[in-house]
């Protein structure tokens, strides 16, 4: 793994965001690789700075200092336009809040990636997101819209939707805080799995307990790593 370049390389990586005070040093110079094959756990508790470093990670927020390199692209240096363009062809991100559209059908949703990225076909589309569907256990209710299912399922319909393009990178933010311990076990193991595919997998959580599953965990505090092991 070390003989490749990182997928993802975070240079002194400074966040600073205004305050009445002056301003909150949300992240104090994170430096850190990211290889294909990992399944990273960023841990933390609430504040560390765990969502404010995959905002940056994943171009969603601007950094303070530093630079972000993903894929050899310094993508702080893109325009959002651009940066959003980035990301829909090589990342797939997953939310704690599901984010899914709530007037169309799961289908639509999983393909709604494949659209945006300028490759939707009708036929090929729909096949590939009922493949995705049927691997996190949801084809029978492909044509269903979001408030017809659960949580879990949901999340599992979130996660289908990160897979569309088949990005060699998922991001996930908390992504089990909303479930109930065996779904989030459940959601966990599909991670797992994504993983041993070859692709880099980070999640940010607050949850200690599936510790066993991550090849390697960085733990922050107050915006600096504590440990990476």
């Amino acid at each position: 793994m070390v003989d490749k370049p990182p997928l993802v390389s975070l240079q002194n990586i400074v966040k600073v965001y205004p305050s009445a005070n002056g301003g909150v040093t949300a992240l104090k110079g994170i430096t850190q690789d990211f290889y294909e094959g990992e399944f990273v756990g960023i841990i933390g508790k609430s504040g560390a700075g765990k969502t404010t470093l995959i905002n940056m990670i994943t171009a969603t927020d601007t950094l303070t200092e530093g630079e972000v390199i993903v894929r050899g692209v310094p993508i702080h240096k893109l325009s959002p336009d651009q940066a959003a363009q980035f990301r829909g062809v090589n990342m797939g991100i997953i939310y704690q809040t599901f984010r899914l559209m709530p007037t169309i059908s799961l289908v639509d949703n999983v393909r709604l990636p494949i659209d945006l990225c300028g490759n939707y076909t009708p036929k090929t589309s729909v096949e590939k997101a009922l493949l995705l569907l049927r691997e996190v256990g949801l084809e029978e209710h492909a044509w269903k819209k979001p408030s017809e299912i659960s949580g879990g399922q949901q999340q599992r319909v979130a996660i289908a939707r990160a897979l569309a393009n088949d990005p060699p990178i998922i991001i996930a933010d908390e992504p089990t805080g909303r479930l109930d311990s065996l779904t989030a076990s459940n959601v966990m193991q599909i991670f797992h799995k994504i993983a041993k595919q070859g692709k880099l997998l980070i999640v940010a959580t607050h949850d200690t307990s599936f510790t066993k599953l991550f090849s390697r965990i960085i733990r922050l505090n107050d915006g600096e790593i504590l440990t990476d092991s």
